[in-house]
């Protein structure tokens, strides 16, 4: 028997790469990676898996349906798992309408096409078909001290890449209760490890440290986040897909809420320890507080029940053991992410609401 294909839309990003090299590992699927290849997708993530027999690569772009037909028709996917979007804050505040057209018209596009294929299956086929949508918890706005995001907050976005993830997340929504598309959707709480482009947080001040160069620090650092570790949550995608509910959504979190300051004093601390003979220690003597992002969401954090009692996921990493893993894993892999701040990226600023175009 043949094995089921897998798409799986962003697959050179960062958490759609950790969930390539999973599935592919794993060898139950055909997994065929669609990405554009933006800025921070990343070829060389997938390294591990790239000679693999049960791994294709599509360049394409999302947006594009005459590319998504032609590839729903060579590849006659059992399943797709929707990542691709633009997702970085500070980008969308300083130009919106890339994540307007990746995040809303592109998930519209493959809405379209993957109706058209599963309206062709057979009824076999039409009932283990599944659309998976992944999303982030920045679509319910921010909250306050006390309480948890579930899977029933309401959606109040603040920034224009929080918009753009929860009108897909409505366009998903709308095609299964309009049309009958068997999706699952899930959102997630902030990610990191291995293979992140270095303008979030965490790999952002990890290199700045390493190199000696201050490390900026929103506000005053108070903003808290729940932090996930990415190969935890992209096992927990990978259970959304093959048996979560039809119709339902899955929030996912890693039940590690920081401040940003305390995720900065702990990379400094695992840095001192790792590179005794650094000029740079201590290298908490390098935090820099700078002028806030505009509408920052002062806390974000995921009620993870509904995926634990229904499929049986628990992160396995803890924020302390996955930020060692992270930390030693960019110690070890300057030839991952030597050649990314060689590129358009190095570091610099972003989102100042300079202007929105």
């Amino acid at each position: 028997m043949s094995q089921p294909t897998l798409l799986v839309t962003g697959g050179a990003g960062f958490i759609g790469s950790a969930v390539v090299r999973q599935a592919v590992a794993e060898g139950k699927w055909r997994v065929v990676n669609i990405d554009k290849l933006t800025y921070a997708a990343n070829l060389a993530s997938l390294d591990p898996v790239a000679g693999a027999n049960n791994y294709l690569f599509e360049q394409a772009d999302i947006c594009d349906r005459a590319a998504m037909a032609r590839i729903f028709a060579a590849y006659k996917p059992t399943a797709i798992m929707h990542l691709a979007a633009e997702s970085h804050v500070d980008r969308s505040i300083d130009g919106p309408a890339a994540f307007i057209e990746t995040n809303i018209v592109g998930t519209y596009s493959l809405l379209d096409a993957a109706l058209t294929h599963w309206r062709g299956l057979d009824e076999a086929g039409k009932r283990a078909f599944r659309f998976h949508h992944v999303s982030t918890d920045e679509v319910f706005g921010s909250l306050g001290k006390e309480g948890l995001f579930t899977e029933t907050s309401r959606y109040q976005p603040n920034s224009p890449y929080s918009a753009s993830k929860a009108s897909a997340d409505h366009l998903v929504r709308a095609w299964h209760e309009t049309y009958g598309l068997p999706v699952v959707m899930s959102n997630c709480s902030n990610n990191y490890g291995p293979y992140q482009f270095p303008e979030k947080l965490i790999p952002l001040m990890i290199l700045k440290a390493m190199r000696g160069e201050k490390l900026p620090i929103y506000g005053k650092g108070d903003n808290v986040r729940d932090w996930l570790y990415v190969e935890d949550h992209a096992t927990a995608l990978r259970l959304v897909l093959e048996r979560g509910a039809v119709g339902e959504s899955y929030n996912i979190g890693g039940k590690c809420e920081r401040t940003n300051l305390e995720v900065v004093d702990a990379l400094c601390a695992l840095l001192d320890a790792r590179l005794p003979e650094s000029t740079h220690r201590p290298h908490n003597g390098l935090k820099s507080f700078v002028a806030d992002r505009p509408g920052h969401d002062k806390r974000y954090a995921i009620d993870c029940t509904k995926i634990e009692r229904e499929l049986g996921w628990t992160p396995a990493e803890t924020f302390e053991s996955g930020l060692a893993r992270t930390v030693d894993w960019y110690l070890a892999n300057e030839g991952w992410w030597r050649p990314v701040l060689e590129g358009t990226y190095q570091g610099q600023r972003l989102g100042q609401a300079s202007g929105a175009g």
